[in-house]
């Protein structure tokens, strides 16, 4: 089967479906590839770069007859008038809001793969192209408000005085939020976040960031698909007075809230625009679904009364085109890898299979092409964000243990007092001073090696396992000393301590290895 790359149509449009390195991988599952000239152009993949990578760069008219058309927008009318009967269309298609398209998919006779209803389960991960974009597009947004801003983010201390980092406010935690808060941390400034879903919080801490609580009330629930649920009006109160706050408080807000299948809700509204701080930036990562903040105009800059900008941008992850295009590129592989079990070229849908299921927006009936089946809406697929409540197990109250008898521990140095004495007294004059050397060996070797953390015991004891030749060296002067017991524990004690000495060697070689460049 052939593969089709086309240009997008889309005005500014800057990604591409696959990059040359993508490209060859498709091949490498024994499709046909062919790219339309100057398709990736814009994201520094010229046609060179494909040919070199021998992979054919052909006309449109070749592209759109492929069997499987692979591009990152949705197709437009004149677009699926050109795909032929029986074709496979890949795409970013919103088929939830979308509903007009998925109509004219079917009526066109051809099988649709949406590439943004991949399901979030675990098995999907490499093929979630809304994280891949997210991703990149928290992390401009933060770039494009850093522009915007003017100022430094991070706070300094010099000569002419103290310069106070900047305050940064994130609405929504999820993948484009969580860059967007790493972005924003490590240009220095102090970041606040905040998600309806409460499990996310220590994700948000363990990025730096302080997570800001509300009380929720009772209605506060467990994300169970990853997403974030609607609020109920008395949610939507209790965060509206806290939006308002930290929106006031901050140089920079980043609004990423979204609920599948539905507009994006308002968070900020115009009178909290109105109070901010002149020189402040917003940046709606949601204009493309009508947008978080009142002010925000889908693909435009504002400029408010008050001197608040407010960026409605939605090519934030084209705005880096090459590399979101080589991540957009990899999830279609991993995808295409599902279909083509076999790495014979031939692409296989299997209803059964949750991920093939849930992508598919159309399916052509019987391979006739004359018409094609709505598969859309997918069954829902249940995927808990949360552990599984545990069976809850009531402890049994046990009775606290009786405290240790104290005379025990004076009874105990009685005794080895007394044999020590007794070996003081039969053993020859020799023993004494071997038996204190040993005694006191013992105690600072326990206090020094007990003292080092734990992470230092392996290089601590490789070296100082080395210091067990010393152990060698009396076992060597005892074994020739006409005593069996003698001889057998001296032999005994070579072998151990030339066991230590060579392991300790062998294992600091091996740990100075890891430091040694190539």
């Amino acid at each position: 089967m052939r593969i089709g790359i086309p240009r997008e149509s889309r005005p500014g449009e800057t990604l591409v479906a696959a990059t040359a390195k993508t490209a060859s991988q498709l091949v490498s599952l024994g499709y046909d590839v062919v790219v339309e000239q100057g398709a990736g152009a814009a994201a520094d993949q010229p046609d060179t770069a494909f040919a070199d990578a021998d992979i054919r760069v052909g006309t449109g008219e070749e592209v759109w007859s492929s069997d499987v058309v692979v591009k990152v927008n949705a197709p437009t009318d004149e677009e699926i008038a050109r795909l032929r009967p029986g074709a496979t269309v890949i795409a970013l298609m919103a088929p939830a809001r979308s509903p007009e398209l998925v109509e004219r998919l079917s009526a066109a006779g051809v099988t649709a793969l949406a590439m943004d209803a991949v399901p979030r389960i675990s098995r999907a991960q490499s093929m979630d192209v809304l994280s891949s974009m997210a991703n990149v597009a928290g992390y401009r947004a933060v770039i494009e408000a850093a522009h915007e801003f003017g100022r430094l983010f991070t706070g300094q201390v010099t000569a002419a005085g103290k310069v106070p980092p900047a305050r940064v406010f994130v609405v929504g935690a999820g993948v484009a939020g969580l860059a967007a808060i790493g972005a924003a941390g490590s240009l220095g400034a102090i970041v606040r976040a905040f998600d309806v879903r409460p499990e996310v919080a220590e994700q948000v801490e363990s990025m730096g960031a302080e997570f800001v609580t509300v009380d929720m009330g009772q209605g506060q629930e467990v994300s169970s698909d990853g997403y974030a649920k609607e609020m109920t009006a008395e949610q939507e109160a209790a965060t509206a007075a806290m939006y308002d706050e930290e929106a006031r408080a901050a140089d920079i807000v980043i609004t990423t809230a979204l609920i599948p299948g539905r507009p994006a809700p308002q968070l900020v509204s115009a009178e909290t625009v109105a109070a901010m701080k002149p020189g402040s930036v917003v940046v709606d990562m949601a204009a493309a679904n009508g947008g978080n903040v009142a002010a925000t105009v889908k693909d435009e800059r504002v400029v408010t009364a008050n001197g608040v900008t407010v960026l409605g941008y939605t090519d934030l992850a084209g705005r880096l085109a090459a590399q979101t295009s080589q991540l957009y590129g990899t999830n279609v592989v991993n995808l295409l890898k599902l279909l083509t079990p076999a790495k014979d070229g031939v692409l296989t849908l299997d209803m059964d299979d949750v991920v093939q299921r849930g992508i598919t927006v159309t399916r052509s009936v019987g391979g006739s092409g004359t018409t094609a089946e709505i598969m859309w809406p997918p069954p829902p697929v249940q995927v808990s964000a949360a552990p599984a409540e545990a069976t809850k197990v009531m402890p049994v109250e046990k009775a606290p243990p009786p405290p240790p008898d104290p005379r025990r521990r004076m009874y105990a140095a009685g005794l080895a007092a007394v044999v020590f004495l007794a070996l003081a007294t039969l053993a020859p004059p020799s023993f004494l001073p071997s038996l204190t050397v040993f005694v006191l060996a013992v105690v600072i070797g326990f206090y020094v090696i007990g003292n080092v953390h734990h992470a230092l015991h392996t290089p601590l004891m490789s070296v100082t396992n080395a210091i067990s030749g010393i152990i060698v060296v009396g076992a060597v002067l005892q074994a020739p000393v006409d005593n069996l017991a003698v001889q057998v524990i001296a032999g005994v004690a070579i072998l151990l301590a030339s066991i230590n000495v060579f392991g300790g060697f062998m294992v600091t070689r091996r740990m100075l290895n890891m430091f040694q460049k190539g």
